[in-house]
């Protein structure tokens, strides 16, 4: 069944440990649900296809590009946003490590980046180089080598006990 214009469906999502309960377009894109409904705007998008992961979040644990995700797919899930990953104010391990690797430039892509680099480090592994680079290759960085970029990711991962 399509859904009619202007239709709205209603869902329920914890973003960032906050319940929300919202009412959408069947057609809206999570990363405007974060942006547009919750003002959530640390979340960029950058290519609406997936390839630079500038929207990249967590739903349920788990990396998503959120700029082909579905406001409705999230319906009873949890995401995180890079608004939800510091704590007190206070940067997280993650973002740390970036700031002190200066491994952002114009931060466009910065938000993604650093989501994605919590959700490989979740497992508390050591990583090669050439892991974290490997890890990392659907987010891309327009303005930097990608050095500094790893080498935060490869402390932050030192900074966590891997």
């Amino acid at each position: 069944m399509l859904a009619e214009p202007g239709q709205r469906v209603k869902i329920k999502v914890k973003v960032n440990g906050v319940e929300y309960e919202e009412e959408v377009e069947p057609r809206k894109l999570l990363v405007d649900f974060l942006r547009e409904n919750l003002n959530l705007t640390g979340t960029k998008i950058g290519c609406d296809t997936t390839t630079c992961g500038a929207c990249t979040v967590l739903v349920n644990g788990k990396s998503v590009k959120s700029c082909t995700m579905l406001a409705v797919q999230a319906n009873n899930k949890e995401v995180v946003t890079i608004e939800g990953l510091s704590t007190d104010s206070r940067l997280s391990v993650v973002q740390q490590a970036f700031k002190d690797n200066f491994a952002l430039q114009c931060g466009f892509c910065t938000a993604g980046m650093i989501v994605q680099a919590h959700y490989i480090l979740k497992e508390k592994k050591p990583l090669s180089e050439e892991e974290v680079r490997d890890l990392i290759h659907g987010n891309i960085c327009r303005c930097t080598g990608y050095q500094n970029i790893v080498n935060a990711i490869m402390d932050a991962s030192r900074r966590m006990g891997a």
